[in-house]
């Protein structure tokens, strides 16, 4: 399953992890991001040992929200060593793309 942060989580979690992590800003009004949740969660299972998989409710951690400049969901950030690698806006992408992309911050 992923991993639900929030701003007291945020730090330890995603900006200190020797792993990559993929951080999904969600909103639960948001019918892409529901979509795109089940997905997020079997690629979490796959590659538990390896990567992050993580959401963040943009409405409940706003200021998250808005110092990563998110402005629209499901907004996709993938961080290593703490900086932001890559980004995807939308819910137009398959598991194996972000599998992809996580392998290659590996």
């Amino acid at each position: 399953m992923t991993i639900e942060l929030n701003e007291i989580n945020f730090q330890t979690e995603v900006l200190d992890s020797d792993l990559p992590v993929l951080v999904d800003f969600w909103s639960e009004q948001c019918g892409p991001c529901k979509q795109l949740a089940p997905v997020l969660d079997q690629l979490s299972e796959e590659m538990k040992s390896t990567a992050k998989i993580c959401k963040i409710d943009v409405a409940a951690n706003m200021k998250l929200t808005t110092s990563y400049g998110v402005r629209s969901v499901p907004n996709l950030l993938f961080f290593k060593n703490g900086e932001v690698k890559d980004q995807f806006i939308g819910a137009r992408i398959t598991k194996e793309q972000l599998r992809v992309k996580l392998e290659a911050m590996l």
